[in-house]
């Protein structure tokens, strides 16, 4: 049977990719080191575990309006106006099935064939597929190393056509773990409006923020700006709610309409147990969140001055997320291969440590490291490809 075009074009998930294969070895009795998470290790709070049991109980289990229980959509708008100083409309929030789930449809509410979305890369793997998925195409822009992975204004200029629909912009970012400041934002979104581009603002790690750092979102900048901007969010890495699918879009209410008209095609709502979990998620107690912050940031700390010391290992060291993103080319030249993909392999199976290639992320040079893992774990992992770099010196 002859499959869509559409499908035919996707690249599969490079981080699912050696998920599945890191998984195939442990069950094969390897001791495998996984760092390829994109979720925190921990459990959901326990007063969520408790609101989503007692919603059962209550006998709220059936259908929901299409963009979500108007409870969570108040919670929501509660956290925006706390968090970022922002006023939203109920009409201007569509709560969906994970934040992916709210871009996938933003993009197929949004582009026509051709349109073109701006990409900075390094770029988290399914921004591109989804834009393809709705007949757009994807336009890169190389956030420098060198430039702590970030794009210049002059950048984005340049990369601006006539077809030019929309950029992304993810801080903290995925894979890099890097934050744009408020006035780098500025500058970016002065270009957006001069050219009338719209703004994409993924910020679902905006809590996982370290060593003082601030997430700012660009729709706070200004009211011309949150005009422009459609923030794309949710409770996954907050809140440590991967597997309950809730996020969530806000801005504009003709495109949040559409989006919902949408939704109402294809999933009808978000799961309704998962709904009252993320509002006991966002109206509840916050010390949870905190707690796995510093935990991360504690990780980070100790893990960072470990990973550089590993020979040909470089590394931007990151203010958000749970991610290290090293530039592993020379590791890899210096260990004989001809491409990290190859080094990777090689890690994953003689060091038995798995990591994501940069490729998947638009940059080949790179890997992708989780500490969303123990301590002990993560010290073993920089412990084992030490060893291995140092066997080939």
């Amino acid at each position: 049977m002859k499959l869509a075009n559409r499908v035919l074009a996707l690249t599969p998930s490079s981080t699912l990719a050696i998920t599945a294969k890191a998984k195939a070895l442990k069950e094969q009795g390897e001791d495998v080191i996984g760092l390829g998470a994109g979720e925190p290790d921990f459990n959901t709070p326990q007063h969520i575990l408790d609101a989503a049991v007692e919603s059962m109980t209550k006998g709220y289990t059936k259908y929901t309006p299409s963009a979500g229980l108007p409870a969570l959509k108040q919670a929501i708008i509660a956290k925006f106006e706390k968090d970022q100083g922002l006023t939203y409309k109920p009409n201007e929030i569509i709560v969906a099935n994970g934040a992916k789930h709210a871009l996938y449809t933003l993009f197929q509410v949004l582009l026509n064939d051709g349109d073109e979305v701006i990409i900075p890369t390094p770029y988290w793997v399914s921004y591109p597929e989804q834009v393809k998925l709705a007949g757009g195409v994807p336009v890169y822009i190389e956030g420098h190393e060198h430039n702590h992975f970030k794009i210049t204004p002059e950048q984005l200029q340049q990369a601006i056509t006539e077809k030019t629909k929309a950029v992304i912009i993810n801080t903290p970012s995925n894979p890099t773990g890097v934050l744009y400041t408020a006035d780098e934002l500025r500058e970016l979104g002065k270009v957006c409006l001069e050219k009338n581009i719209l703004i994409v603002s993924d910020e679902i790690y905006e809590k996982l923020v370290y060593f003082g750092a601030k997430h700012v979102s660009i729709a706070q900048l200004s009211p011309e700006l949150k005009e422009q901007t459609i923030i794309i969010n949710g409770v996954s890495k907050s809140h440590s709610m991967t597997g309950w699918r809730i996020g969530y879009a806000a801005g504009n209410k003709e495109v949040i309409e559409a989006m919902t008209n949408l939704a109402s095609h294809s999933t009808s709502n978000p799961t309704t147990t998962a709904q009252y979990a993320a509002i006991a998620a966002y109206n509840g107690p916050q010390e949870p969140v905190e707690e796995m912050r510093k935990a991360f940031e504690e990780r980070l700390d100790i893990i960072y001055d470990q990973l550089v010391a590993i020979p040909g290992f470089t590394c931007v060291k990151p203010q958000g997320a749970f991610y290290l993103y090293p530039n592993v080319k020379q590791a890899a030249e210096i260990a004989g291969f001809t491409s990290v993909d190859a080094f990777v392999e090689a890690l994953l199976e003689e060091a038995k440590v798995a990591v994501v290639p940069g490729s998947g992320f638009g940059t080949p040079d790179n890997i992708r490291l989780s500490y969303a893992t123990s301590l002990d774990q993560l010290e073993k992992a920089v412990q084992r490809m030490d060893q291995f770099m140092k066997e080939r010196l």
